[in-house]
């Protein structure tokens, strides 16, 4: 089953949900960088979480960021995504691993750690970026992005994001589903959601069990009688290209790429998505000063 996106909202129109399927996109994200199993859950629910927002830009051309700093040793994790649906990502520290909780689970939260921002940063073509700041709650990305929108936009939000890593370290199942109550939404409703949301199975428990996105939306929402607006396929997907480099190495300025060519007479540049090498001899640098 390829990876996508649902949309939906109830029939009394007070309840938007989006639920999505992952699993191909964070296991092409291990399998690039080589994550450990907790990097790998770490960094699945950054990429699940972003390619969720990133649909929801308008322009065909925006482009969606998500930043997570916690101080702990997976470092930065970056993730960003478009409205198109190809999502990309990396984390500083790849190999970076934890022994289980106590109750089994990984320890994404310590991993990511807790004192430090998120950041969503949103480049709509306009001279300066939309940036939106909130401090770490637990570091396990679901609760710190509930904080975000409470902060941020005041929007009252319920998420869940998982990633189940199996015995050989592939991505077994991976997905996850944000719910936003909007302005109008009864007390009524908001009880009987909490209900739900307590008894409701992990996320990539349910996609394990083979359930799509319009079957956890019916299983866990049918109550409300959701109806889907959009479906919006994914992937993981790099967009960098020799042009691209070029341009980053021009933005160093004709002294720095002088340095290099004296020093090393050689440049090679690694793309932080994909791992994507580009070499440039030094003839090539000349040719870029020129």
């Amino acid at each position: 089953m390829k990876d996508y996106i649902i949309r939906g909202i109830d029939k009394k129109g007070n309840i938007r949900l989006f639920v999505a399927t992952t699993t191909q996109m964070v296991e092409e994200a291990r399998r690039t960088h080589g994550t450990s199993p907790t990097a790998t859950a770490a960094l699945g629910r950054v990429l699940t979480a972003a390619a969720i927002l990133g649909i929801t830009m308008k322009g065909e051309k925006d482009i969606l960021t998500f930043k997570v700093k916690g101080g702990g040793p997976i470092g930065s994790i970056i993730a960003v995504s478009t409205k198109k649906g190809q999502v990309k990502g990396y984390v500083d520290n790849p190999y970076a691993d934890l022994p289980s909780r106590p109750d089994g689970k990984l320890d994404v939260g310590g991993i990511v750690g807790h004192n430090g921002q998120l950041a969503i940063i949103k480049d709509l073509g306009l001279k300066e970026p939309y940036i939106g700041y909130a401090n770490l709650v637990s570091g396990e990305i679901a609760e710190d992005l509930v904080h975000y929108f409470h902060l941020s936009e005041q929007q009252p939000s319920a998420i869940n994001l998982g990633v189940l890593v199996d015995k050989d370290i592939s991505v077994r199942a991976a997905g996850g589903y944000i719910l936003q109550l909007l302005p109008g939404v009864e007390d009524e409703d908001i009880d009987r959601v909490e209900e739900i949301l307590k008894k409701a199975k992990p996320i990539s428990t349910l996609i394990d069990k083979g359930l799509s996105p319009e079957q956890v939306m019916e299983t866990l929402f049918g109550e409300f009688e959701m109806e889907i607006l959009e479906k919006n396929q994914i992937e993981y997907k790099c967009n960098c290209s020799r042009d691209k480099i070029e341009g980053v190495l021009l933005s160093l300025g004709k002294e720095e790429i002088n340095s290099i060519i004296e020093e090393d007479e050689k440049a090679e540049i690694v793309c932080h998505f994909c791992n994507k090498k580009y070499n440039f001899s030094k003839d090539d640098l000349k040719k870029l000063i020129g």
